[in-house]
């Protein structure tokens, strides 16, 4: 097992930390990719994210949706699909990364990120469409194998030609692996975790009642999830963005003193808790960036499989509707989260801790720079006299990348501890023997523990971490439900129909053994993996911008969605005239 771990850990500093050197840092390769093809095609495209976003709305809304067309789902449920997917634990936990590494100004990279990414997802969605497989006219929608696929694995194909095969294989394999782990084992250990940390449930009680409420919704394919997360993607986004707006209307004369901050440390950052010394801009927008990207899932390669299930024999139709995800995603909702956190300033708060020295998020630091606190090992005994380091120039204790002192040895913090800590086996030896576990002292929090921090200090009694817990409940599930059609969809390109089922019973075993055990291989396991899968689907959105620029000019030159609509209308005349 240390063997896998050591392993998994090295493929991932190759994959996610490593690439080309820029001031003393360097900036991912994957991120590099990323952002790179959202730029090209931004550019190639005219800016057509910002040209055509309120037509990618109107398109959304079904106003165009003409029923006759081929397809499994309408417009808005394959955005509720793909959004069901997007719109997770990352909008909680990623944003508070963010600005806990990057200080306020990440957000505002994350804002740049999600305006290139909507240009990824236009092209991959656009694509998915076109070279999509339509493989019976829809006269059975409830049929759980689908009528419908489509994503990357089929635009590799079918778009670059039968020699690029071998690559469209090998994406659907990964990202079918990705989808049992990132996308379904990771999320039922988060909310069952979540929910026996708060609430004391056991994990296998939790992980139970999901993966039945899993099994039941996608046992139906993607026409009963979309009918789900049609009705569970609005709900999740009303309960959270609500209660973020009730905190930003209650502390609304902090909004412009907080959109302040974050334009001013975006290009002059000063104020990170955990990662920026002054000046060091690189740090705030590489947070900014991985967390936007890894947010709304431009240029993964996932969603592209939702939307090309969608009712249209328009493929431009529906890439304008996927330009409406990661404003969703990442303009509003990780908007909303970030505000939270910087207004009710929890970000660099520091509250009581216990400091587990063995286990938890106990980590090691050497003393601030210019550049900030850097990670060190626990090589050497760290030596404190009442509750302070002697030599501030060693290695300090830190909780989430923060050092900590004074340290003491009671949670009421009257006792400051006097001995030595030693990090590589996690005890604390005081003076006179005793030995301790954990010490105490006041540290801050980082991930969905800030959020929910944030959450309840701007609401009232426990309504704040009542949203956070049901957020996180809801967002897990629904993640879920949507990586599962991913998947089986990936199973389809590679084995046909006859995969579709076992791959769904898999998916929910999968979910349930995810709940009860501990995941710390399997979380950086499919961060390779999604990084990996990423690079092919880049790689043919390059290769196929000239299609996606032809697809764009035909489209808006033709102007289809004006028959699309007396078509829905002659529709809704004949239903109530009892004729349909």
């Amino acid at each position: 097992m240390e063997l896998l771990e050591r392993i998994v850990t090295t493929a991932s500093e190759y994959i996610w930390d490593r690439g080309i050197p820029f001031r003393g840092e360097e900036i991912p390769w994957v991120v590099v990719a990323l952002l790179g093809t959202g730029i090209f095609l931004t550019v190639r495209l005219g800016f057509l994210q910002l040209r055509k976003l309120g037509h990618g709305f109107k398109v959304t809304s079904g106003y165009y949706d003409d029923p006759a067309e081929p397809g499994d789902v309408s417009h808005f449920q394959a955005l509720t699909t793909a959004l069901s997917a997007t719109v997770g634990i990352g909008n909680i936990a990623g944003v508070a990364l963010a600005i806990h590494w990057g200080g306020p100004g990440a957000l505002f990279w994350m804002w740049m990120t999600a305006l290139v990414g909507m240009a990824t997802k236009y092209s991959e969605v656009t694509l998915a469409q076109h070279y999509r497989t339509v493989e019976k006219v829809d006269t059975d929608p409830h049929k759980w194998e689908g009528s419908v696929s489509g994503g990357p694995m089929y635009y590799i194909e079918r778009g670059l030609g039968p020699a690029w095969r071998p690559l469209a294989v090998f994406f659907a394999v990964m990202l079918g692996t990705t989808a049992f782990l990132t996308g379904n084992a990771i999320q039922a250990n988060t909310v069952a975790d979540t929910m026996n940390t708060i609430l004391g449930i056991p994990v296998w009680i939790t992980g139970l009642f999901t993966a039945t409420i899993v099994a039941l919704v996608i046992i139906g394919g993607i026409t009963r999830i979309g009918r789900v997360t049609s009705v569970l993607a609005p709900a999740m986004a009303a309960i959270y963005v609500t209660g973020a707006l009730i905190i930003i209307v209650l502390n609304a004369g902090s909004v412009l003193p907080t959109f302040a901050l974050i334009f001013r440390e975006a290009f002059n950052p000063t104020a990170s808790i955990a990662g920026t010394g002054v000046g060091v801009f690189l740090l705030t927008m590489m947070w900014g960036v991985k967390r936007g990207l890894f947010s709304n899932e431009a240029g993964q390669g996932s969603a592209p499989i939702a939307h090309a299930a969608a009712k249209t024999d328009e493929p431009v139709s529906e890439g304008v509707v996927a330009l409406v995800e990661p404003f969703i995603d990442t303009i509003v909702i990780c908007t909303m989260t970030g505000l939270v956190i910087i207004m009710t300033g929890v970000w660099s708060a520091r509250i009581p801790t216990e400091i587990t020295l063995g286990t938890g998020d106990i980590t090691y630091v050497t003393p601030e720079g210019s550049g900030g606190p850097r990670s060190a090992e626990a090589a050497v005994p760290i030596v404190l006299e009442e509750g302070r380091y002697v030599d501030s120039a060693v290695t300090h204790i830190a909780w989430h990348e923060v050092a900590v002192e004074p340290l003491f040895v009671d949670g009421d913090q009257t006792q400051p501890f006097t001995g030595v800590v030693h990090g590589d086996s996690g005890i604390a030896v005081a003076a006179d023997g005793t030995t301790y576990a954990s010490l105490y002292g006041d540290a801050v929090e980082s991930g969905a523990p800030l959020t929910m921090m944030a959450f309840e200090k701007g609401l009232p009694g426990t309504f704040g971490r009542f949203i956070v817990v049901v957020s996180v409940l809801l967002f897990a599930v629904s993640t879920a439900i949507s990586w599962s059609y991913y998947g089986d969809r990936c199973a389809n390109y590679l084995f046909g129909h006859v995969a579709v089922l076992p791959y769904k019973f898999a998916f929910v075993t999968m979910h349930f053994v995810g709940s009860i055990l501990s995941l710390s291989v399997a979380w950086t396991l499919g961060d390779v993996f999604l990084g990996i899968v990423i690079l092919p689907n880049l790689l043919a959105l390059l290769l196929l911008s000239p299609k996606v620029l032809e697809l764009t000019k035909s489209y808006f030159q033709r102007k289809p969605w004006i028959a699309n609509r007396e078509a829905r209308l002659r529709y809704l005349a004949e239903k109530s005239a009892g004729r349909r």
